[in-house]
């Protein structure tokens, strides 16, 4: 279940730029806003999440926000544009169509860091409407896709979807956010399953929690690529995103324009 979030900028009351890396206090807004309407969902979401083999999933993901007009000054984005649209993402199962539009309607929040913020005013949410879900679709990210690699000192590696992990990875991701998803396994896990990086990606360094003692950098990929999968699989890959740390900004997907002129 997706929305389409536009936002009206008050550059009067902050400002009109925003650091680079915005990703985790985007994250942190959407719990913000989910708090208001029920404290006790968006605590739970935020320190458990649903379970699959012992790992938690939030289940939503968004995108980077989509700034029509803006420019780089003093290492910052300077926003030109009034408005700005984001995709945010739910499983469906999490909750409603009424509930997501009632929650986040004319909301007011700020949106960046000390050095650089902005003051948004949700001006509209718009409930997208899903593609037809097929075995084989082609897509392009909205957010970078991040994929970890635990090597043998114990520690995480950051690795590019053209890796030759990356398959078995995103496939598991897949089936277990379907399990948390629904609360029992997808009943064949030998589908075929295959993941096909079309475009050059292109690596980003994100920095989450910048200038504190929590600061930690996260990488991921943009690129277009084919998938084949089961259609509940698709389903999930589009809603809940592909890849890890979705509800902090990574792993949002869409089709591509190519693909949408040929169902055309």
């Amino acid at each position: 279940m997706r929305f389409k979030i536009t936002l009206n900028i008050d550059k009067r009351e902050c400002g009109d730029k925003l650091p680079f890396n915005y990703q985790y206090e985007c994250s942190a807004v959407i719990y913000k806003i989910l708090s208001k309407s029920d404290s006790k969902f968006s605590d739970w979401l935020h320190d458990n999440g649903f379970l699959a083999n012992k790992k938690q999933f939030k289940l939503f993901t968004f995108s980077r926000l989509f700034i029509p007009r803006f420019r780089i000054e003093d290492h910052m984005l300077k926003i030109v544009s009034d408005t700005i649209e984001w995709y945010i993402s739910f499983v469906p199962e999490i909750s409603t169509r009424e509930f997501i539009q009632g929650i986040f309607k004319e909301q007011e929040f700020e949106l960046g860091n000390k050095k650089a913020r902005i003051k948004c005013r949700v001006q509209s949410i718009e409930l997208m409407p899903p593609p037809i879900f097929k075995e084989n679709m082609m897509f392009e990210t909205l957010s970078p896709i991040c994929l970890t690699l635990k090597i043998d000192d114990g520690t995480d590696k950051y690795i590019s979807p053209t890796h030759p992990m990356a398959l078995p990875l995103l496939k598991q991701n897949l089936l277990d956010k379907y399990k948390a998803a629904n609360g029992f396994p997808f009943p064949d896990t030998d589908f075929p399953f295959e993941f096909k990086v079309i475009t050059q990606p292109k690596s980003s360094l994100i920095t989450i929690k910048a200038d504190t003692p929590q600061e930690s950098k996260i990488r991921g990929f943009s690129c277009q690529f084919t998938m084949t999968a089961p259609e509940e699989i698709m389903q999930i890959a589009y809603d809940g995103g592909i890849g890890g740390k979705n509800s902090i900004g990574f792993g949002m997907i869409e089709t591509t324009k190519e693909k949408n002129k040929q169902e055309n």
